[in-house]
């Protein structure tokens, strides 16, 4: 997802966002530790997502304010 697509989500929509990319990135976490993963840059860009997505929610809830 781009950062031009989150910012069109609503809070509530990439709060949902974020549960659902943890739990990927636990996945991730686990797949690497049991070394089935074979890219694990996927990892730094789930990472990447959930602050990009940290950031939006906080745009949002400043610009609200």
């Amino acid at each position: 997802m781009k950062l031009q697509e989150m910012r069109e989500k609503t809070i509530d929509e990439l709060k949902t966002f974020i549960v659902d990319s943890k739990k990927q990135l636990f996945d991730l976490r686990l797949q690497k530790a049991t070394h089935k993963l074979e890219n694990t840059a996927l990892i730094q860009n789930t990472k990447k997502l959930i602050a990009q997505a940290k950031t939006v929610i906080k745009e949002k809830e400043v610009t609200n304010a």
